[in-house]
């Protein structure tokens, strides 16, 4: 395998694990919000669980971005495609 295609496998394996995780936290833990309505306190007329668990996700995005950032900027770098400066 020529260092293009090695620089594009681990590539685009990055960005498959970053969208297996993104669709856990967007799809796969919103579809067990019928079990977790235990909780009675209410704010805006969701159940606290679920309005928990939709904050959390919001912060796991947030974590998301900057773990698939530095990641690819360690593959760039390992390829030499990196775009920081050395001064």
């Amino acid at each position: 395998m020529s260092n293009k295609d090695r620089y594009w496998a681990k590539t685009r394996n990055l960005l498959f694990v970053t969208l297996a995780i993104w669709f856990v936290f967007s799809i796969g833990i919103f579809l067990f919000g019928a079990q977790m309505e235990a909780s009675s306190i209410r704010p805006l007329g969701y159940p606290l669980s679920y309005y928990m668990t939709c904050q959390g996700s919001l912060g796991i995005f947030v974590i998301l971005i900057f773990w698939f950032a530095g990641r690819q900027e360690k593959i760039d770098e390992e390829f030499g495609y990196s775009e920081r400066e050395d001064d």
